[in-house]
């Protein structure tokens, strides 16, 4: 068992805002630059099954890109309001402070190692 860590510091919430911020704004302008999701057209003038099916393919990529990203979006947004609410840095499922480092690494992480790991 590992001693508890103390709270994190002004300036390591700081950091990670900062992170979380660049994030968002990074995750904000590629959603923009993707069509906010939407899948392409298919071209229905594509001459050949093969242009079709590449057709199919970059729609059902440009989708999960979306979904991956807006995920991740959500996470963000959730971890910047934690911040403001006081609660960042603790575990939502045990109420553990949650390590620095894990934070650095995955800033918008809700769980400690210990409630993150497989039973």
């Amino acid at each position: 068992m590992t001693a508890p860590h103390p709270a994190l510091t002004p300036e390591q919430i700081g950091q990670i805002r900062d992170e979380l911020q660049r994030t968002l704004t990074r995750l904000e302008r590629s959603m923009k630059t993707n069509g906010n999701g939407k899948p392409p057209e298919l071209d229905q003038g594509a001459v050949g099954r093969l242009s079709r099916i590449e057709a199919i393919q970059n729609q059902g990529f440009t989708r999960d890109l979306h979904d991956r990203e807006r995920l991740q979006l959500d996470q963000v947004s959730a971890a910047l309001q934690r911040i403001e609410s006081g609660s960042y840095g603790l575990c939502t499922s045990c109420r553990s402070p949650i390590r620095f480092e894990r934070l650095v690494v995955f800033p918008e992480t809700r769980t400690c190692n210990g409630c993150d790991a497989p039973n």
